[in-house]
């Protein structure tokens, strides 16, 4: 069992946390107004006391300027410990509001005493936590400078339902913006479906 701290509660918050709950994990979400967000189906609390909490950090706020400083502030608390960004961060038009960056970036450069893994984000909430709802899981991407870092994500993912052979490293943070700017294409496939339940496959040459 690992302690998991999620940020924010929102649709993503939620249901990430329910398939950590399901996989055996002690989940608490973080609120800047945890008073008025007991209507959850998971203890909310403090910013702050969820970043003391989790072991695993999970950042799911809509990657603002505003949720963004705030992590910012916690990094005496999430010193050493593995932030998995979730977040893309998108105008009400759809578009991207960081063009030439990317929100695992931005917080690896704010906190770099903490281990920041990009992953989850080129997939609807719900594939997020159940890619059995596909016909196979397809690809899982990670980005991230810390290997440690990222086999503990890789964990927390098999405990998700991704295998080993669906979960591609694409390397560094840097590689997060690539994660991040398929939101773009994303949207245009679910229009093209009109559906948002799906996912991409990299397929290698024989």
């Amino acid at each position: 069992m690992t302690n998991i701290a999620i940020i924010g509660t929102g649709n993503v918050a939620r249901t990430l946390a329910a398939g950590a709950v399901r996989a055996g994990h002690d989940v608490v979400l973080g609120s800047r107004d945890p008073q008025n967000r007991k209507d959850l189906d998971h203890p909310v609390v403090t910013v702050a006391e969820a970043a003391a909490h989790g072991d695993i950090v999970v950042n799911a706020t809509p990657g603002t300027s505003e949720s963004l400083e705030l992590l910012a502030s916690m990094r005496p608390k999430l010193a050493g410990k593995v932030l998995l960004d979730v977040t893309v961060a998108l105008t009400p038009a759809m578009e991207l509001v960081h063009h030439n960056e990317s929100v695992g970036e931005i917080l690896q450069r704010a906190l770099p005493d903490t281990k920041v893994v990009k992953t989850l984000c080129t997939m609807d909430a719900s594939v997020m936590i159940r890619p059995e709802l596909l016909t196979s899981p397809g690809t899982v991407f990670l980005s991230g400078d810390d290997a440690g870092a990222k086999e503990r994500v890789g964990d927390l993912l098999e405990d998700f339902g991704w295998p080993a052979a669906s979960r591609l490293d694409l390397g560094g943070i840097a590689t997060a913006r690539g994660q991040e700017h398929f939101a773009l294409l994303f949207v245009g496939v679910a229009t093209a479906l009109g559906a948002h339940v799906f996912n991409v496959e990299v397929v290698r040459a024989r």
